[in-house]
């Protein structure tokens, strides 16, 4: 049997201000987003200010929840917003980097992957979600309800404007070596999230929006010089 684990920060708030304002009685699992002050390149490092700046969240846990075995593969995010971008820098601890999807649109959660979930208006309905791999692979779909609710999963619908940049610590595709971990980093267009918002209208100051994440990592093993997901006997 194939074995996948499943990581995710459990269901958080982001709290829309300015630089230096003060949000105050916010829900637990949160996260303030802070404006940028330069602009940021999308490359999957953190080495601006901005991000430097900016505390990573809590570890992902394991979907089964906290009574899981605990999981070794450490994963946190940061988030920034102007009024164009949500930006997103997620750090993926990982030794062994692999990845092989890429054509958009593929299925990417069949590989490891990252992935972000939005629900703007907070009702479980007509929310994004994003998947990408360490190639920068990506799948965007529009979720109309929850799969439990017989939702659909509308893979017509695309991040228009989305920029995204993967930064590798180690060599992918090489069973030969240990690696250290990825990084993405996430540029998503307000003009396409604001569909689903409230007054379909990008978040101002103050503002709260749900947002999740997750990530998919299986379970390798490598055979002739490659990975490929472990199988039973």
């Amino acid at each position: 049997m194939k074995k996948v684990v499943i990581l995710v920060l459990g269901l958080i708030t982001a709290a829309w201000v300015q630089a230096q304002a003060v949000l105050l009685d916010t829900p637990p699992r949160h996260y303030i987003c802070q404006t940028v002050t330069s602009p940021l390149k999308i490359d999957g490092k953190d080495d601006e200010p901005d991000w430097q700046a900016m505390p990573w969240s809590e570890l992902f846990m394991d979907i089964e929840g906290p009574d899981a075995p605990k999981q070794f593969l450490n994963t946190q995010v940061k988030m920034l917003w102007d009024k164009e971008y949500l930006y997103i820098l997620a750090r993926l601890q990982e030794p062994n980097l692999w990845a092989t999807f890429t054509e958009r649109e593929s299925i990417i959660f069949h590989e490891n992957n990252f992935e972000v979930f939005i629900d703007p208006d907070w009702d479980t309905h007509n929310y994004y979600e994003l998947e990408i791999n360490a190639l920068g692979t990506t799948w965007d779909l529009m979720l109309t309800r929850p799969y439990s609710l017989m939702g659909r999963a509308v893979s017509a619908w695309d991040i228009t404007g989305l920029k995204k940049g993967i930064h590798l610590k180690g060599t992918i595709n090489n069973p030969n070596d240990m690696d250290t971990c990825w990084m993405v980093e996430l540029a998503i267009p307000f003009k396409i999230l604001a569909e689903c918002a409230p007054d379909r209208s990008a978040p101002g100051p103050g503002d709260i929006w749900r947002i999740n994440f997750s990530r998919v990592e299986w379970d390798l093993e490598a055979k002739n010089h490659q990975y490929s997901k472990k199988t039973d006997p």
